[in-house]
């Protein structure tokens, strides 16, 4: 039985007993870090059970002399590995074990073990258990351990050989470890140090938070670093792109295959439909026609077989939005599901159609929603500029003007910018870059899709559907809004950030009193959402209730916007890249903000604003001749200088 003043081991460390067993408890007194001991050592006290210790010796003096006894003598942990060390009891420890190594079952005790070179004294007992432990020869037998005993097995020379082995070569790899962080401070890499680069590019890509290399370089573990370091070592070029993987975004299209359409009962639509869209898209999910009565806006209809909460739908949720890049489109659905629902693929569209009837004024007089077969016909926003006066596109752009007209005295604000194409060649990775082109045609598009957002939101109004509504408060526009440019920049700054909710509201900003996005299923979640509801309210089934819907679009619109941040720090880099392709390059800048110290200032030719200080004061919206002064690519950052 434990007696007090008995040494004991608790947690790996000395202790002394400091009460008799009461009630199968008693007290321990122990120091909290026995490798620091000083006079003012901190000594903390424990009530423990038998078995939470292990029992050394039965009466000590005091524990500061075992402790201070054993710093002095025993076998050093750090030696460990050094079997011609010459400490006395090492020494005597080596003899005992050349005495049992023959029988390697043995499994002696404390007691016998050290009977065979010395004897346990209350001074000694703490120094040899922890000089035995620190050597090679014999290991503790942690079985014993639980029943209370302290016993050591004879470890083999074959063992002890690996041991030594396993640890030169960990000394090894130690010693290259540490000449290359040598290497990496003066970027003097071998071909083989890469080996040694991963968790810098893991931190680079947004991976990882964290860093050895940079850690033990002495270098700020941040991805910027990391991301200039690779550069700086010739490890990734300017053309890599880290910023989907940074902000969590797949650079592959859904692998999550849709089956094709159901077969169900469809209205065929007669009149041809038009998909007006931009030269490169691929994906064309609207479409438009007029039987002249009926305005018809046509919209892929995946939803038709994407069901709430199976996989394809948690993919889709899981990345909010197709990720539009200059390197090329990451699809929220799959690739191969533009064949069967992309509009004007094939000969015959399947489409969930929003038929609406017109008032005098562009204002919506009733919108019905119906599952379509319709005949589409694609066309370019230039093809359809140019044909904007014949028969079959005319009244579109009629009903444009007045519907942008309404939303005007309903005050609407139009915001426009210059804004560019980005393009990067997949073979070789050159950048180029071209303004924009703006024609009357990407103006109808934009209204039919408005009116389709607005007639859907009647519709699911009318008929209590739980709905994603869309509402943007009204802004504190200024009484005087300056010409140009700058103007644009004075309402852009006025704008409040749109809410979704459940509850119709007014869209401000585009002078509807209610409104919803539903116009893009094929590319945005919350598109998608709204048209299962659509769709389920049309067959009947059961409807998403507020709460999961709001829940569903909640976490959707997150990896939206990391989608967006994604693609829009994906945009400056490749721009970034385009001026390092081309550092003789110039352009115009206009001054388009002054409310701050140094003036912000638009490039059009880039698609970019910088903030310079001219070398006199600007009037806003003056130009300027730019050209780059220097480009820092990890930070994204530009400085730009007038020329001259």
């Amino acid at each position: 039985m434990i007696k007090e003043k008995s040494l004991v081991i608790y947690k790996n460390q000395p202790a002394i007993v400091t009460s008799n067993i009461v009630n199968g408890k008693f007290s321990i007194k122990y120091i909290s870090s026995p490798e620091t001991q000083t006079k003012s050592a901190v000594y903390s006290t424990q009530n423990v059970r038998e078995k939470d210790v292990l029992f050394l010796f039965e009466q000590i003096e005091s524990l500061e002399k075992v402790i201070s006894f054993s710093k002095e003598n025993a076998c050093r942990e750090e030696n460990i590995y050094n079997l011609n060390q010459s400490e006395e009891i090492f020494l005597q420890i080596k003899d005992a074990w050349e005495l049992l190594v023959s029988d390697e079952s043995t499994k002696d005790s404390l007691n016998e073990l050290v009977s065979l070179f010395t004897a346990l004294t209350s001074q000694n007992a703490w120094c040899i258990y922890v000089s035995i432990k620190n050597t090679l020869f014999f290991m503790q037998d942690y079985k014993s351990s639980l029943e209370g005993k302290i016993c050591f097995s004879v470890r083999t020379k074959a063992q002890i050989d690996e041991i030594i082995k396993k640890e030169n070569e960990k000394g090894k790899e130690l010693e290259e470890r540490q000449n290359f962080i040598q290497r990496l401070k003066q970027h003097k890499l071998l071909p083989d140090d890469t080996k040694y680069m991963v968790d810098v590019e893991a931190l680079a890509l947004g991976k990882t938070d964290r860093s050895k290399t940079l850690s033990e370089a002495k270098i700020k573990e941040t991805p910027e670093r990391a991301h200039k370091l690779l550069l700086d070592l010739g490890i990734w070029s300017i053309t890599r792109n880290p910023y989907p993987s940074r902000w969590g975004c797949s650079m592959q299209s859904s692998d999550v295959s849709l089956e094709s359409p159901p077969e169900e009962e469809r209205f065929c639509v007669k009149e041809t439909a038009y998909a007006i869209d931009g030269e490169t898209s691929t994906d064309p999910d609207d479409a438009i026609s007029y039987d002249g009565k009926y305005l018809w806006v046509h919209i892929a209809d995946p939803a038709s077989t994407v069901k709430v909460d199976s996989l394809i739908d948690k993919v889709a949720m899981s990345r909010g939005t197709t990720l539009y890049l200059p390197e090329g489109a990451v699809r929220m659905l799959s690739e191969d599901c533009l064949e069967d629902y992309a509009l004007g693929l094939k000969k015959e569209s399947y489409a969930l159609s929003f038929k609406i009837e017109l008032n005098d004024d562009c204002s919506i007089k009733s919108c019905e929603v119906l599952k379509t077969k319709v005949n589409v016909e694609r066309l370019t926003y230039k093809q359809a500029e140019e044909n904007k006066d014949s028969e079959k596109l005319k009244v579109f752009f009629e009903i444009a003007r007045k519907n942008f007209e309404r939303r005007k005295k309903s005050g609407a604000i139009t915001i426009t910018t210059p804004e560019v194409d980005l393009f990067v060649d997949k073979e070789t990775k050159q950048v180029s870059i071209k303004e924009s082109v703006h024609y009357e045609s990407n103006d109808v598009i934009r209204e039919m899709m408005l009116l389709a957002g607005e007639g859907a939101a009647k519709f699911a109004f009318e008929n209590n559907i739980p709905f994603p509504y869309i509402s943007q408060s009204e802004s504190d526009i200024p009484v005087k809004i300056c010409e140009g440019l700058a103007g644009q920049y004075q309402l852009r700054r006025c704008m409040k950030k749109r809410s979704v909710g459940v509850t119709p509201a007014m869209h401000c900003a585009l002078g509807l009193s209610m409104y919803s996005q539903v116009t893009s299923p094929l590319r945005r979640y919350g598109d998608l959402i709204a048209h299962i509801q659509l769709r389920s309210f049309l067959d009947s089934k059961p409807l998403l209730d507020k709460d999961t819907m709001l829940l569903k679009i909640s976490a959707g619109d997150e990896a939206a916007r990391n989608a967006l941040q994604s693609s829009r720090s994906s945009e400056k880099h490749w721009k970034l890249v385009y001026l390092l392709q081309n550092p003789e390059w110039k352009g115009k800048a206009i001054c388009v903000d002054k409310t701050q110290k140094i003036p912000l200032f638009n490039i059009p030719s880039l698609g970019m604003e910088t903030y310079m200080l001219p070398p006199k004061e600007m009037e806003l919206n003056e130009e300027v001749e730019i050209e780059v002064e220097e480009i820092n690519l990890p930070e994204l950052k530009c400085d730009f200088k007038v020329c001259g």
